[in-house]
């Protein structure tokens, strides 16, 4: 039986991978991304957000077997914020009742190893509050004050956590949706590609995010564990955040963190 899924960032890096693999493994994929896609809109706005689910809610039918948020922009920039929370949050939250409709639904979401890292405690709270416009003056006011940097895993953190607090409501589990996530290391991406142009960027990035098992991932490597977590297999599985980083988590933060 084919499965129709949703996959955002679907034009490049994981979403891209994962989208020819659901394909090859027989699924319908509605890829999202801003620009080469089934769907083509700008998740770092509420209107770009609404016009990406009545898109997909129209080329499904109204029924979802799966969606995959992989959409996520890195950087000094408030795009982090929108895009990687609000954008993935608000896409999951618009096509929700497609992914109840449907027999066996999964989703899953694009995590980080990054969301271990120090954060914007004000940016978090405002994340998981909701309230957007909050979270991007806050995170204005961290880059005018050199922490911008501190954006990109406020993003993950806030992420992970909204996941672990919505995945066993009523609305997620109660409706039979599993909802996880995937949090690799450092993946070879487009999005990633500058980071090993430059020696002292890649040493210091290989020092923050250390990789003892089979060094960085391909994009290939998380697509497989994507795939997993969205198909019938996963009956039982939720609130999860994987790492699959070549053992970066364990090192960084050790065994007492279980």
């Amino acid at each position: 039986m084919t499965r129709k899924i949703a996959v955002s960032g679907s034009a490049s890096g994981i979403g891209k991978a994962l989208a020819e693999l659901l394909r090859e493994q027989g699924d319908e994929v509605i890829g999202v991304d801003l620009r080469d896609a089934d769907v083509c809109a700008d998740l770092s706005g509420p209107e770009g957000r609404a016009l990406a689910v009545e898109s997909v809610l129209r080329l499904s039918g109204g029924v979802l077997d799966g969606v995959v948020a992989c959409a996520g922009v890195s950087g000094v920039t408030t795009l982090t914020v929108r895009v990687n929370h609000f954008g993935v949050v608000g896409l999951l939250e618009g096509l929700r009742p497609a992914l109840a409709a449907a027999p066996a639904p999964r989703a899953a979401v694009v995590g980080s190893i990054s969301g271990t890292q120090p954060v914007d405690p004000g940016v978090v709270a405002a994340c998981l509050e909701g309230d957007e416009d909050t979270a991007v003056a806050l995170s204005e006011r961290a880059i005018e004050r050199g922490e911008g940097r501190r954006l990109y895993p406020s993003s993950k953190s806030a992420l992970a956590k909204w996941l672990r607090r919505e995945s066993v409501t009523p609305q997620w589990a109660g409706a039979g949706i599993p909802l996880n996530a995937i949090a690799p290391g450092v993946v070879l991406t487009p999005m990633s590609a500058p980071l090993f142009e430059d020696e002292a960027m890649r040493k210091a990035m290989e020092a923050a995010v250390p990789m003892p098992l089979n060094g960085h991932a391909t994009a290939e490597v998380i697509a497989e564990a994507l795939a997993w977590l969205v198909s019938p297999a996963n009956t039982h599985m939720t609130g999860q955040v994987i790492y699959v980083d070549g053992g970066a988590e364990a090192t960084l933060r050790g065994p007492d963190v279980y």
